[in-house]
């Protein structure tokens, strides 16, 4: 299995990330995505962690659909590939309802649409053509103007691996289809064939591959306990994140996370968890979440218990696992990656 760890850049510790990241690297970390939601953008930390990086490969994880327009995602990607010797990956996600629309104004309607509509502009970036496109949701040249088709002037390069971050099925499947990796969270991987291989099969099997064409790249925290008692505390403390995915991340009647769990077996759970959440109750939403749930979705517990569920992955299908190591500082959250790596199966 591959490795990966996963910045969340901003908060004023920009040293403290740098810091980590060139540890990481110096651990044998095979990759570091970086993420972008409504805090710091990615490609800025990126295109720094390149110029301090000399091997670990660089991913956004992920630009956001539409926050930037297709051709500028591809110039991104393809400055970002450039500066750092073609060490960049491109990740993409379609976010959802409340950033989108929320923080940038941008709709949220149709992302299986809009998502193959970008990727289509991209791949033409990447190739050096042209860049005309006449979609549902995307037009270039836009019509009626004075625009006309134009070719980046970069140099072409279609090696740049896509990446998408999906989990309805419908994504699920074009990730299948079009792209190089999978971005995924959420992820039980006793549950994960229903819930995520059978639409990831589906978008292959379109275009004629399988998914052994694809990285399956899946990330969950990774934290170490002393005895039982420890444990039980460290499975205590990760209740409320779990109700905040389940009824915080998305709308009443959106919410792609609690889908997913529910696809893995835990839909009356997810649904009452986000029922107490709306009504307010965040104790009791939280208290909803079983211990099998927090187990079952994070690599948490004894040095044989991380290595059976780093194990249980690798024979689920995972190809790069996303280490999230715990720790209160840069000291112990490189202390607890350098005990994960050690358990990393071959």
């Amino acid at each position: 299995m591959r490795t990966a760890v996963q910045l969340a850049a901003g908060n004023g510790e920009w040293q403290e990330h740098v810091d980590y990241v060139v540890e990481a690297e110096r651990m044998a970390v095979d990759v570091v995505w970086v993420a972008e939601a409504w805090g710091a953008d990615a490609a800025t930390p990126l295109a720094y962690l390149a110029a301090r990086t000399e091997r670990i490969l660089l991913g956004s994880g992920v630009f956001q659909l539409g926050v930037r327009s297709a051709a500028m995602t591809a110039q991104t990607a393809m400055t970002l590939a450039e500066m750092s010797g073609n060490r960049f990956m491109l990740g993409l996600g379609a976010s959802g309802p409340q950033v989108m629309e929320g923080l940038h104004g941008v709709p949220f309607a149709h992302p299986l649409g809009r998502m193959r509509e970008t990727l289509d502009i991209i791949r033409q970036a990447f190739a050096g053509d042209r860049i005309a496109y006449k979609g549902r949701h995307l037009r270039l040249p836009l019509p009626g103007g004075q625009g006309k088709a134009l070719r980046l002037a970069m140099q072409p390069n279609d090696q740049i691996p896509i990446y998408l971050a999906t989990l309805s099925p419908k994504l699920l499947a074009l990730t299948g289809e079009v792209a190089d990796g999978w971005l995924g969270t959420s992820f039980v991987p006793e549950g994960a064939d229903d819930a995520y291989y059978t639409h990831l099969r589906t978008g292959a099997d379109r275009s004629g591959r399988s998914l052994d064409d694809l990285d399956i790249c899946q990330g969950a925290e990774v934290a170490f306990a002393r005895d039982e008692a420890h444990l039980a505390e460290m499975i205590e403390a990760r209740r409320p994140g779990l109700a905040f995915s389940l009824g915080g991340m998305g709308s009443a009647t959106m919410n792609f996370y609690n889908s997913a769990y529910g696809r893995q077996g835990f839909a009356d759970i997810a649904a009452e968890s986000q029922r107490l959440w709306i009504d307010g109750d965040r104790a009791g939403a939280a208290a909803v979440v079983p211990d099998e749930m927090v187990l079952g979705t994070t690599l948490i517990g004894t040095e044989a218990m991380v290595r059976d569920r780093l194990t249980t992955w690798r024979d689920a299908g995972v190809n790069t696992v996303r280490l999230y190591p715990a720790g209160d500082s840069l000291d112990e959250r490189l202390a607890t990656l350098g005990r994960a790596l050690d358990l990393v199966p071959k």
